[in-house]
């Protein structure tokens, strides 16, 4: 690899750099949305139990999230300081840090696999399981949970593409298993008659490919990072400042699977299984509104980290300032499809009518205010592209743990719509958590403006100079 490929992040034009970094990722993140959502829209689809599966394979959703959090605890902190490490040229330190981040990924997958495997049932039936959806559930989740391996390592060292500046080896990664998946699901479920089962074999399958692509990149020449042996182990000082950092991202994703407890919970209470399939529906549109946001922040964070440690303030502050503006005008133009063209939307996911005027009232509700999430976003992932642990974290947990889950619980005794109630939660959530995330980060941008442009940020602990 050539000096010149490496520094690029530090010399190139920040727009077309994030251009070329972002595209990439915001093709992988909207193929994502369909990794995940061809799954739901085919078992939909199922003759005669299309809506008890759906609502199954919903049910099982806080438990694959929460799978994904921790592929971002071990590995969506350590991309970023492998960046920083990068910006100072100590590529062996940056190293050290993928490989024990390929560690910590292993361990965690086996330690998910059993715990699935061995708790399942009972974890389902906390999370919002009824007697008719319990045997969807359980079908989804237990085969899935073979292919965990698969999953922590493909979104977890695909970061560490990512952060080299390999936008568009990184989207193929995703683009690969996604292509798969959606061929292999109508085989599995409906030509082998798998059902349930199909969807999830087809999954595990395409996230195995995905994987075998992952390692293969970071073992071969066109690498900048390397896997090497000597450094798959856990060293203490140099994970636990990236697991630090982690800890953001992973609130986000592992409290997306709280939340989806906490709604099930409170929907199958108030509205039954018609309320509880149609969060199945919404979870999907949300994700639609939220991962192309992420692909942005994705292509966004090479450049932010890099130049944050090779200490050019100047490319940090215009690479947020063009972050913020496409993540704004993302978010608003798809709050506008779910205020004013929301059923072609439902329609995706639901053959029932009931179901599709169900949604469809409340997806106007949940999404009220999904047009400012650009700024929260833009802003908190920013601070963890420049290694801001701490204030990352606590605008993670403000959001949901602070404000959405007790409103979930709070509201339906203030309302006399208690099924309104629960998906009016959100919008008041964001709007409070998105205000807060644009005051902090407010400060923050004006102590980067202040700062001379050659100071540079305090290395990683455990790391070389």
């Amino acid at each position: 690899m050539s000096e010149n490929s490496k520094t690029r992040l530090g010399t190139e034009r920040i727009g077309k750099l994030l251009f070329e970094l972002s595209v990439p990722a915001i093709t992988a993140q909207i193929i994502n949305v369909l990794y995940n959502i061809v799954d739901r829209a085919y078992i939909g689809h199922i003759p005669e139990v299309g809506t008890q599966a759906l609502t199954g394979v919903g049910v099982t959703m806080p438990v694959v999230m929460a799978i994904s959090a921790f592929a971002a605890l071990a590995a969506m902190g350590s991309a970023p300081r492998a960046g920083i490490m990068m910006g100072k040229k100590d590529y062996d330190a940056a190293e050290k840090i993928m490989g024990g981040s390929l560690f910590t990924l292993i361990v965690l997958a086996a330690a998910l696999t059993a715990s699935i495997l061995l708790f399942g049932e009972n974890i389902l039936m906390m999370f919002g399981a009824s007697a008719q959806t319990i045997t969807y559930a359980l079908d989804y989740i237990n085969v899935y949970a073979l292919g965990t391996i698969f999953v922590q390592l493909t979104l977890g060292l695909n970061a560490f593409i990512s952060i080299q500046g390999f936008a568009k080896t990184s989207m193929l990664t995703v683009m690969i298993g996604a292509a798969l998946n959606i061929a292999l699901d109508p085989v599995f479920i409906f030509v082998l008659g798998m059902g349930v089962k199909g969807a999830a074999f087809a999954t595990i399958l395409s996230q195995g490919v995905s994987c075998i692509w992952v390692l293969s990149f970071l073992s071969s020449k066109k690498s900048i990072l390397h896997i090497k042996r000597k450094n798959l182990r856990f060293n203490r000082k140099i994970m636990f400042p990236c697991i630090a950092l982690g800890m953001s991202p992973f609130i986000m994703q592992f409290t997306e699977s709280i939340l989806f407890v906490c709604f099930n919970s409170s929907l199958q209470k108030y509205g039954g299984d018609l309320a509880v399939g149609a969060m199945t529906i919404l979870s999907s549109a949300m994700q639609f509104s939220m991962l192309p946001l992420q692909g942005l922040t994705q292509g966004a964070q090479p450049v932010i980290s890099y130049n944050y440690g090779a200490g050019k303030r100047e490319r940090v502050r215009k690479a947020f300032r063009i972050l913020l503006m496409c993540c704004c005008v993302y978010s608003v133009s798809f709050w506008c499809i779910c205020m004013f063209a929301p059923q072609p939307l439902v329609m995706i996911f639901a053959d029932s009518q009931e179901l599709i005027e169900f949604t469809t009232w409340a997806i106007r509700i949940y999404m009220a205010v999904s047009c400012i999430l650009g700024i929260q976003v833009a802003c908190q992932q920013t601070f963890v592209a420049i290694g801001n642990a701490k204030t990352s974290m606590f605008l993670a947990l403000l959001r949901k743990v602070f404000l959405l889950i007790p409103l979930i619980y709070l509201l339906p005794h203030l309302l006399q719509d208690q099924v309104m109630a629960v998906f009016l939660a959100e919008p008041v959530a964001d709007t409070i958590a998105v205000t807060a995330t644009a005051v902090l980060f407010f400060f923050q941008y004006r102590k980067l403006k202040d700062q001379s442009a050659d100071q540079r940020p305090e290395a990683p602990q455990g790391s070389t100079s």
